[in-house]
């Protein structure tokens, strides 16, 4: 297969800048260091970490389109 020039990307290496959201949530523990407000019995300290990684896979989604 040929060499083939690759696409100029459109977008700005500025929507990176979203993946600071998690990692500032996540970073600060004694935040969400709790078991209230618990969710269907499950500890706020566990739902809350799962529901960053359910945000930071739509980010990641969201970032890749707007880059790419």
């Amino acid at each position: 297969m040929a060499d083939r020039p690759t696409a100029p990307r459109n977008g700005s290496g500025a929507w990176s800048l979203l993946f600071v959201l998690p990692f500032a949530a996540l970073l600060w523990v004694p935040f969400y260091n709790s078991v209230e407000p618990a969710v269907w019995g499950i500890p706020f300290f566990y739902w809350y970490q799962f529901a960053w990684v359910i945000v930071t896979a739509g980010l990641t989604i969201f970032v890749h389109r707007m880059t790419g």
